[in-house]
């Protein structure tokens, strides 16, 4: 059963652990994550046959929709702006 996060640190787990099970990165790894942390294209693991499975799965685990026309490659450049866009569509 998916629970809405309610504050913008549940949201950050529950990032972190979706880029540690779908992309299979090392949980210490993932740990380290800052705002600048960079991710698509420049995680070999995060190329465009995962981004579906991340999506899908932020989707479940947040209890969110997130549109085809949402997605774009600066939303998934960095740890930041991938955190920033999950927060704004979870606590909405």
């Amino acid at each position: 059963m998916t629970v809405a996060p309610s504050d913008g640190k549940e949201v950050e787990i529950t990032l972190k652990a979706v880029l540690v099970d779908v992309l299979g990165l090392p949980e210490a790894r993932v740990t380290a994550f800052d705002e600048s942390s960079p991710l698509f294209g420049a995680l070999p693991e995060f190329d465009s046959m995962a981004v579906a499975g991340l999506l899908t799965e932020l989707e479940e685990r947040l209890g969110i929709v997130i549109e085809d026309d949402e997605v774009d490659a600066d939303m998934l450049e960095t740890f930041g702006s991938l955190l920033t866009f999950a927060r704004n569509k979870a606590l909405q």
